[in-house]
Formats: structure tokens, sequence, C-alpha cells
């Protein structure tokens, strides 16, 4: 790289106020992460005791899995909901996630009917992949945001339940990792099967007397399924804003890195002009003080 110290200096500073930036957009990032999974976190306890209070209402329900359920005369149908990302710099977190969904649906032996796409870049690819277009829903921007967008897919996941048009549903999101920082994850969410009622009928209870249901179980084992239904939701839709601020962290510092080395570059090439501009100027300095004491000492011989 060339040009004039002048040149060079506007690149500096550019360079500079491009690392601010980065800086500014790694720290949003890190703020990010940290506040999602706290809310995973806070959520914990609240899932271990909805854990118990479905196996505390199976034990003492006669109610079979076709009661949580809705059965269909016709075809079983099948719906997917994928969390997606719509803001830049995560790599290929929508790619990746998309792959996932794609090969575990066509394993299944129904096509899938009805999906819900968190993003619209996510929502795009869906339609690409030849899949049903989606119901298009906005990423949340804040922990706030997530309750609404989560109320919003159950009122329509039930709604479709009810009618008999869906009797499976597949969940899939991005999921917090190490190295890579994270991977897709899936599950099937509905329905309530034979071995979803077991693994809550095995669940130990942490006392010896087991707690009574009032005014009859069903009720309130509705109430805890829809109260399931939105902390796993919830879960997912935390843990893939974490993920996603963790690629645009990495991106960020490998941003910042790039921008680090060209600086260090940029300021040895204008140290170097600046120490050339400097040398030229005191061998002209010299050039001209060797001449003019040249000329006054012939000068001094003629007189």
């Amino acid at each position: 790289m060339s040009g004039s110290t002048q040149t060079l200096s506007r690149k500096i500073d550019g360079a500079r106020d491009l690392q601010g930036v980065v800086r500014s957009m790694k720290a949003l990032a890190a703020s990010s992460i940290d506040q999602y999974e706290k809310a995973v976190e806070a959520l914990e306890e609240y899932s271990r005791a909805l854990q118990l209070g479905l196996s505390v209402c199976l034990r003492q329900s006669a109610l079979r899995p076709r009661s949580v359920g809705t059965r269909s005369r016709g075809p079983r149908a099948i719906g997917a909901i994928l969390f997606g990302s719509d803001q830049g710099l995560v790599g290929r977190f929508n790619e990746v996630l998309l792959d996932c969904a794609v090969s575990t649906l066509a394993a299944l032996p129904v096509k899938v009917s009805r999906i819900w796409a968190v993003g619209e870049r996510i929502g795009a690819l869906i339609v690409e992949a030849g899949l049903p277009t989606p119901n298009p829903l906005s990423v949340p921007n804040s922990v706030d945001a997530i309750t609404p967008l989560i109320g919003q897919i159950l009122i329509e996941l039930e709604a479709a339940r009810v009618h008999g048009e869906l009797l499976e549903v597949y969940l899939f999101h991005n999921h917090p990792g190490s190295a890579p920082l994270y991977q897709p994850v899936s599950q099937r969410l509905l329905p309530f099967d034979a071995l979803w009622q077991r693994k809550f009928l095995e669940l130990p209870w942490p006392t010896r007397n087991l707690p009574q249901v009032m005014e009859g179980t069903e009720p309130a084992l509705q109430d805890l399924i829809r109260e399931y239904l939105f902390v796993l939701l919830f879960q997912a839709c935390a843990e893939s804003l974490a993920s996603e601020n963790a690629s645009r962290l990495a991106s960020m510092q490998r941003a910042e890195k790039n921008i680090q080395d060209i600086l260090e570059q940029l300021s040895r090439q204008f140290h170097r002009l600046r120490q050339e501009s400097i040398d030229e100027e005191l061998f002209e300095v010299i050039s001209g003080y060797e001449a003019l004491s040249r000329g006054v000492a012939h000068g001094g011989g003629r007189r």
C-alpha cells in the first residue's frame, strides 16, 4: 500500500472509527447474550415446578394420552416451528438451522403442512427449500418481546390443533455451544403421547407425600400443559437469540482483530513515510548548508 502521509492518516482515522463501531457492537452482543442466558436460567426453577405438577396430575388422573391431544380421522398433519435470525453478521445461522429441519422433516412418513418461521430470512429459505410457505413472525429484539411472540404462536397452535389441522408439531432452533458457537437442535413438541406421559409418571417426587389436586385433575392438567408449552417455546427462542448474538460477537472479534492488523500495517507505513520525509528534509538542509559553506569558502579565497 502506498500513498502520502495525509492519505495514510485519513485511512488510519477511518480504521479507528470503524474499530470504535465494532467495539460497541461487541459490547451490545455480549450484553444481549447475558440477558437471554439469564432469562433461560430464570425459567429453570419454574420449569421444574411445572414438571412436578404434571407428574402429580398424571398420577392422579385417569386420562389417557388422547385426552391431551387431538385425534383426526384424516391423514396425520405435521407442523414445524423454526426460530431464525433477521440480523446480519451471523454467518450461516439460518442455513444450518434449515438443513437440520429439512433432514428431520424429510425422514417423516408424512409431509409437513404448516410452518411458523420466526424471521423473514429463514422464511425465505424455507420457501426456497420447497417447503410450505410459512406464517411469518418477527424476531424479538429483547427478552420482554419474547412473551408476546410465544403467546401468538400458542394461540395459532391451539386453533390448528382444535380444528384437527395438526397432530404433530416439531420445534427447531439453534442452541448455544462452546465449539461450535451454536448447534441446531430439534424436538417433537406435540402430541403428548404415552412416551411423554411415562416420562412424567416416572419423575421422582422430592418428598414422601404426594400433594392432592383440588377440583379435579383435568383443568389443572390443561393449564399446566399450556404453561409447559410456553416454557419450551420461550426457552427455544431465548437460546436462539443467545446463539445469534454469540455468532455476532465472534464475527466482531474477528473484525476487531483484522482492523487492528490493518491499523498496525498502516501505522508502520505512516511512520516509514514520515521518516523518509524527515530524512529527505534533513538531507536537503545538509546539502544546502554544504553548498553554502563551499560558496563562502570560494568567495573568501578570491578576496
